[in-house]
């Protein structure tokens, strides 16, 4: 089996990482993970590319020499240059390197001014306090390690969702040459798009007496066999990923697939209204007594209970079953409603594509407006605009919009809001532009009290208009800085700012939970990519999900409107 393109990103990254830790040319370091975020932000497998021949080079981001390098990668499964790096570095290194909090720097800090070789190293000098006297440190960041070492101990391995994707798909192609076999679905956690997937579940139906539980058992990835039969096979993926392939029959399909996508919560509420109503219903469809009622698709499963097929994101045990009895299911929004992109980088700041690129890659995907939005200076790491630059960049927007057809790109920025609530450039050249993205990028580490003071000052500047990933967190990275959410919401509405769900994957901030909470409020929100590539504007789809788990119409999202309806309701002043 071909590796993904996630895996290939994993290695730059890690190369970059342990090369910082040695003191290596920066430029080099970042070209590294520059690389990464070009790979992962491709839809199309690297692999399959290299086998075909093509030219990786006329990719956004993509070199001679990390074409190279890739090519290597998938044709031996290693990076010569990681080998070798590896080969000079302590292990614990490579481990302390996944801790929150700890990057290259604070880590060869630990290493050096310590002695740390092991984790349990590591976890005798966080419990004595040695860890908070290291320059640089404090009790924060030793209470962070501290937190990550017992998560360890205990947490199973989840997956980003768009990791596991590039497995399930690889996995199902896999499966659906194998002959026999007629329907094939991954249901569970992935299935209702959660933000993270423990392991896969595959429900496949087949004709006749097919090989399929031979053949996946034969899966080029797989670490382990952890049980083979014929109706259930089981293993353990060299990604340490578990997979369980099901046959069920074709007559209890939709049963089994309502079933295994879960979730538990929603499940016992499936079936406790059954019971109510005299019935059966489990992964072999509904019954009265001994007779079947329902079982060949999930349709006919809900409607024998007198429901209306309820969409697997929303089967998480919300008041999802109460609100389909009562005629209250959302009309949620979808892909096709999305009308612009509000957050994207260009080679101005920290972006791989110009913005003619990005422009036509936003009107191929039906967009009538695209926000330019790199970021502001305080952001040295990214090359952040001044007021100067900022002016230049909207004149060229200007320029462009003169010859672009059928896509407008507005002037906008990723501003920084900094420690004190104020914003990183001028009011006298935000209120210039069409309008702002406001983020946090520093100072995670501030009180609950001051974190959400700090954000709150920023929205009460007229000319903060966004504010992005609010809540700052890396999914299985780093944490959610603490705030006062709900007061974020409700001044958020008052004042006429608005919230963003960010697509990137390893983000999906705000959280389901959140998006609930801003639908009650009545706070708008905007979702979007925070595309550094072209191709990165194909990220929105993960930003939906996201908005559908939280029960959210196109209602709910102001780049649903079109663009005279955007610009007159995105203004605060």
């Amino acid at each position: 089996m071909a590796i993904s393109n996630s895996e290939i990103a994993d290695l730059f990254d890690q190369l970059g990482d342990l090369l910082d830790i040695e003191g290596e040319n920066p430029f080099r370091v970042q070209a590294y993970h520059r690389a990464a975020r070009a790979i992962r932000s491709q839809p199309k497998s690297l692999a399959d590319m290299v086998a075909a021949g093509e030219d990786l080079t006329r990719l956004p981001g993509i070199g001679e020499a990390i074409a190279k390098k890739i090519q290597t990668i998938v044709q031996t499964g290693k990076l010569p240059q990681l080998e070798q790096v590896l080969a000079r570095t302590p292990r614990t290194l490579v481990d302390l390197m996944q801790i929150e909090g700890l990057g290259p720097k604070r880590v060869k800090t630990l290493f050096s001014l310590l002695d740390i070789k092991t984790l349990e190293d590591l976890e005798r000098a966080a419990r004595t306090g040695k860890i908070r006297q290291l320059p640089g440190f404090g009790p924060k960041t030793e209470a962070l390690i501290l937190k990550h070492l017992d998560r360890a101990l205990v947490g199973e391995k989840r997956f980003l969702r768009f990791e596991a994707e590039g497995v399930a798909h690889a996995l199902l192609e896999y499966l659906e040459d194998t002959p026999g076999v007629e329907q094939i679905v991954v249901a569970g956690s992935f299935r209702r798009w959660k933000e993270t997937v423990g392991d896969l579940d595959i429900l496949v139906t087949t004709g006749g007496q097919s090989p399929v539980m031979a053949h996946f058992v034969r899966y080029e990835r797989i670490a382990e066999v952890i049980s083979h039969g014929t109706t259930r096979s089981s293993v353990r993926l060299k990604n340490d990923m578990h997979v369980d392939l099901r046959v069920v029959a074709g007559e209890s399909f939709g049963a089994a697939l309502q079933y295994f996508t879960g979730s538990k919560a929603h499940n016992i509420e499936i079936r406790t209204l059954a019971v109510k109503q005299g019935l059966k219903i489990n992964e072999y469809g509904v019954f009265r007594g001994d007779e079947r009622l329902a079982g060949v698709t999930e349709e006919q499963v809900y409607g024998c209970l007198g429901l209306p097929y309820i969409v697997p994101e929303l089967r998480e045990g919300r008041g999802e079953v109460a609100a389909a009895m009562e005629g209250r299911l959302p009309d949620l929004v979808a892909l096709e409603d999305i009308r612009g992109d509000l957050h994207c980088h260009t080679r101005a700041t920290d972006g791989q594509d110009d913005m003619v690129t990005m422009a036509r890659m936003a009107r191929s995907l039906g967009y009538q407006y695209l926000g330019i939005t790199d970021h502001s200076k305080r952001l040295t790491v990214a090359r952040g605009l001044d007021e100067k630059r900022l002016r230049e960049q909207m004149e060229q927007i200007d320029r462009l919009n003169e010859s672009l057809e059928a896509i407008v790109l507005l002037k906008a920025i990723e501003v920084d809001i900094l420690e004190d609530g104020s914003l990183d450039l001028p009011d006298t050249v935000l209120k210039e532009l069409d309008f702002t993205v406001c983020s946090v990028h520093y100072k995670f580490n501030l009180s609950k009290k001051k974190q959400t003071e700090r954000i709150l000052r920023a929205m009460d500047n007229p000319y903060c208009t966004i504010i992005a990933h609010p809540t700052g967190r890396l999914i299985n990275k780093r944490d959610p800085y603490p705030i006062d959410m709900e007061r974020i919401m409700h001044a958020a509405k008052d004042g006429g700012c608005v919230l963003e769900i960010n697509a990137q994957p390893e983000r999906l901030d705000l959280n389901d939970a959140h998006c609930l909470l801003a639908r009650e409020i009545g706070v708008k929100l905007a979702i979007s990519t925070d595309a550094h590539s072209a191709e990165g504007l194909n990220l929105m789809r993960y930003g939906v999900a996201q908005a559908r788990r939280g029960w959210l119409g196109a209602e709910n999202i102001i780049n649903t409107l079109n663009l005279d309806e955007f610009r007159a309701q995105i203004k605060r002043t």
